[in-house]
């Protein structure tokens, strides 16, 4: 009987932002553009990075492989999103739904870990710069990254087997614009407790324990640069950190809305604005605020637009 309910719903019923049946097209537009400019600006951070020889260093790995993540995660959901906001009939498959989940779960903790990651470099690079090129070197750079997102997709596939388990044999109607864990639990039929600790254990791992890492990581590295004799040094020091922490604040805090918070205090309308603000604002942010704050790869930015106009000259 349990195997029949699992399998009465065939696909699901994306709501998103049916409550503004006026605003579609001039969604569609603006989120298009925002895809645009996102996809632009994380494409132009790797290809700098990857070209000027000064940003091959660990920082910049990470944020290249950051804006790597960030594009796969935006290629999950907003396209989707897209059509949809045209589409008359704005459904998933089960199938479908299942992994839509999955991945853009296993992109976002990729980018909790990564930011934990970049974190300890700092800390490294502030606190211990005489050993900075030894401890963080090409291999353990290569190994941090290749962990992380194991680690994430790990979680993100243990959290869809145990939501995709549950019987879905009734409504089929998701208070969101994509596939997520608090909206697919509200239509389950039945309720697997333990199932449900264990994602509520998995999210607080991720989200919260990749935060206190960073935390600590800043205190630390606070805790040395408050030791710098001179003004400009102690200036210089936070500057190579400031990027990293809006980026963190910005997405951490969505994250924790999201999925710490208390689901059912939240309308639909609500859902959708803060998801709109992790699913689309998040992954513009970062290189915005690394292109527009970040003074090596402005420099860099300027040596390649400067090198690309010559040679379209010549």
């Amino acid at each position: 009987m349990g195997r029949k309910n699992q399998t009465a719903v065939t696909e699901f019923i994306l709501a998103g932002f049916s409550n503004f049946p006026d605003l579609q097209v001039p969604l569609f537009l603006v989120f298009s553009l925002m895809y645009l400019l996102t996809l632009m600006g994380n494409v132009i951070i790797i290809t700098t990075i990857r070209l000027n020889r000064s940003l091959h260093i660990p920082m910049y790995f990470f944020l290249s492989i950051l804006s790597f993540s960030e594009i796969c995660y935006s290629l999950v959901i907003i396209p989707n999103m897209l059509a949809n906001l045209l589409r008359e009939k704005k459904t998933i498959s089960f199938i479908g739904c299942a992994t839509q989940m999955c991945i853009f779960l296993g992109f976002g903790c990729t980018d909790c870990m990564l930011l934990a990651v970049m974190g300890y470099d700092r800390y490294v690079c502030i606190c211990k710069p005489l050993r900075y090129p030894i401890l963080m070197n090409q291999r353990l750079c290569k190994k941090l990254v290749a962990c992380s997102v194991s680690l994430a997709f790990i979680f993100s596939t243990s959290e869809t087997i145990i939501i995709f388990s549950l019987p879905f044999c009734g409504p089929n109607k998701l208070k969101h614009f994509l596939c997520d864990l608090a909206p697919l639990l509200e239509l389950a039929c039945g309720r697997n407790y333990i199932g449900e600790t264990v994602i509520f254990m998995i999210s607080f791992l991720v989200v919260i324990g990749s935060f206190l890492f960073i935390l600590l990581s800043y205190i630390l590295i606070a805790n040395t640069v408050l030791k710098i004799p001179t003004t400009a040094g102690k200036r210089k020091a936070f500057s190579t950190c400031a990027s990293h922490l809006i980026v963190v604040v910005v997405h951490f805090g969505c994250a924790g809305i999201i999925y710490l918070g208390p689901k059912s205090s939240y309308t639909l309308d609500e859902t959708t604005f803060i998801s709109v603000s992790y699913t689309m604002v998040t992954p513009l942010l970062n290189p915005l605020v690394y292109s527009l704050r970040n003074k090596d790869v402005q420099i860099a930015l300027k040596k390649s637009l400067g090198k690309s106009s010559c040679t379209r000259r010549m």
